[in-house]
């Protein structure tokens, strides 16, 4: 494993870094005053159409999808571009097109959809021209155990008709969302990993209700688009919406294996972050008579931050190296792995960083608390932690059942 960055990771890390400091961190309190000021509360505001424009003029697009379509960069090349991004997650992911849900979304369509479905949406998507949603959680199941979503998708001729509640469907509020990529049952009797299935739904159709916008630790996250509750009531679209009956949950994988590894590539640019707000404050505050930073337990804080980081990066970079050489099937420990350990430590050098900035770290003055639920509620997102850690523990104890006896 060579994690040394290539010619091109390294060009495109000099133009990153300095697009996030002419343009990305200069933007961050336009931005804000924007999202304050918007008639629609769950619009998008014009500083993002323009970092947006700007970005793509200098070739900072789409970089998170491999191929064709996509900005030709493996998982490994993507990685320390991903992260960068993470120092100013609402604003530069959004500005190079690599935000989720919109990128997952992207690499379904390219994967799975056909040639006038990638026409009508996943070309308008790698343009940034209109935005999308992935609607899988359910409130009234727990929906940590995927085979327990209940909304119905049933056959009626050559239509699909579509009955359930979903919530927390990043980006649904977002006026532009206009494609809904719906997971389903479509057989309750069949096998266990059989019975759901992927649907497309387009915004508008009868029957579709964007209800409401669920907050997030008291966050709206409207700069992300919300994150909404919807209602599908006798939603009826064309049969070609769906993708092969039965087939939801390898679409599912197909699309969660790297939406994984990318909120964990992102994550450790929110903690990088936030090491750096924590090193900057204690160095210009004082109390007791010397700088906090010569306090003993806040130079552990921060040991402990650089020690975390290092090595969560080195094993982010290992996954990425092994979803490129032995595809996403062969990296299932490591994802799993990253998924959790990112979350977590970064959101214990959040905490810490925040218990630095003292009242000012619960603030809307600095960037640290909205980032803290943003790592707290990725330990839920793409699957909980505690179904991680089933999973990886089963994997583990497989290698030794048949020693066991």
């Amino acid at each position: 494993m060579d994690f040394a960055f290539d010619a091109r990771t390294e060009e495109l890390r000099r133009e990153l870094l300095d697009f996030m400091d002419s343009h990305i961190y200069p933007a961050e309190p336009v931005f804000e005053q924007q999202l304050a000021e918007r008639a629609d509360p769950w619009s998008s505001v014009p500083i993002v159409e323009d970092l947006k424009a700007e970005a793509r003029k200098r070739g900072l697009w789409n970089f998170f999808l491999p191929g064709e379509h996509g900005g030709g960069l493996t998982n490994l090349q993507y990685a320390p571009l991903a992260e960068i991004t993470g120092h100013s997650p609402h604003l530069a992911p959004a500005a190079l097109n690599c935000a989720a849900p919109d990128t997952g979304n992207m690499e379904v369509l390219a994967m799975f959809g056909n040639e006038q479905q990638r026409k009508q949406w996943l070309e308008p998507l790698l343009e940034g021209e209109i935005r999308s949603a992935f609607a899988m959680t359910e409130p009234d199941v727990a929906s940590s155990d995927a085979r327990n979503i209940a909304t119905s998708i049933r056959r009626d001729g050559d239509t699909y008709v579509i009955n359930g509640r979903k919530w927390y469907i990043s980006g649904a509020m977002n006026p532009n969302c206009q494609i809904f990529i719906v997971m389903g049952k479509t057989d309750p009797d069949a096998e266990p990993h059989r019975q759901q299935s992927m649907i497309l739904v387009p915004r508008g159709t009868p029957g579709l209700e964007i209800k409401r916008g669920m907050k997030l630790f008291g966050y709206d996250d409207s700069s992300h688009g919300g994150h909404a509750e919807v209602i599908f009531h006798d939603v009826r679209v064309p049969a070609d919406n769906l993708a092969e009956e039965g087939s939801g949950f390898a679409i599912a994988q197909a699309r969660l294996g790297p939406g994984r590894i990318h909120h964990c590539m992102r994550l450790i640019g929110m903690a990088e972050r936030a090491i750096e707000l924590m090193c900057r404050r204690t160095l210009s505050r004082s109390t007791f008579g010397k700088p906090i930073a010569e306090q003993g337990v806040v130079q552990d804080w921060i040991a402990e931050s650089r020690v975390r980081v290092e090595q969560l990066r080195l094993l982010v970079l290992k996954t990425a190296w092994l979803m490129d050489t032995v595809g996403n099937k062969g990296a299932h420990t490591e994802i799993q792995a990253i998924k959790i350990a990112t979350p977590a430590s970064v959101e214990w050098i959040l905490d810490k960083a925040i218990q630095a900035h003292g009242a000012g770290g619960i603030s809307q003055d600095f960037p640290l608390a909205e980032l803290w639920a943003q790592a707290r509620m990725l330990r839920f997102a793409d699957g909980p932690d505690e179904v991680h850690k089933r999973s990886l523990a089963h994997r583990e104890l497989n290698k030794y059942r048949g020693a066991a006896k």
